[in-house]
């Protein structure tokens, strides 16, 4: 009975260690997230630098004096373009601090900021949180993007005008859901 005993006890011990080893294994599975976090950080980066040469080839048709205001349609096109890779750019870079600080760590820097705002500016808590930020940039980064395509829009008749208007007013209400669902958090 006691030998019994005793076997069914190294039994358990072994599947104890199995399950921790395998666990164990299995929480540091989770580093491999750290592939998106880099990917999308460079993409950050990417679009960060497309949207400056963006702005600067705009500027630098104003300041060589080649602008025709004929063309500043164009240019304010370049203009709000960059404005679009800027965007895009935050969008990437809250994609990558919120997996990272979901999966993988708290960064540590953000944590020991003094000032409450800059502390909770790329807080990600949840999942949730996450997705409520990604939102919000998106939309912002599809209103900019609409606005690029109306400013060169060009009315022809009245269902044009129509067309126009119900963009118009659908950016309006996509801002005011926008501002809506900060208030209610």
């Amino acid at each position: 009975m006691n030998e019994q005993m005793a076997e069914l006890q190294i039994k358990k011990s072994r599947r104890a260690r199995f399950e921790s080893r395998f666990e164990h294994l299995l929480w540091r599975f989770r580093l491999v997230t750290i592939l998106p976090v880099v990917m999308s950080l460079l993409g950050s980066v990417s679009c960060f630098i497309l949207g400056t040469q963006e702005e600067i080839h705009a500027l630098s048709h104003l300041f060589k004096g080649s602008f025709n205001p004929d063309k500043s349609i164009i240019l304010l096109g370049k203009v709000v373009g960059g404005i679009d890779y800027y965007v895009i750019g935050i969008a990437l870079l809250i994609f990558g601090y919120g997996i990272y600080e979901l999966i993988i760590s708290d960064i540590d820097p953000r944590l020991q900021d003094l000032s409450k705002e800059r502390r909770n500016i790329l807080s990600i808590t949840s999942l949730e949180s996450l997705k409520q930020k990604l939102t919000n940039v998106i939309i912002v980064a599809l209103i900019v993007t609409a606005f690029k395509q109306m400013i060169s829009y060009e009315v022809q008749s009245i269902s044009d005008i129509l067309q126009y208007c119900g963009c118009v007013l659908m950016l309006a209400f996509s801002a005011w859901l926008v501002g809506k669902n900060k208030k209610s958090t």
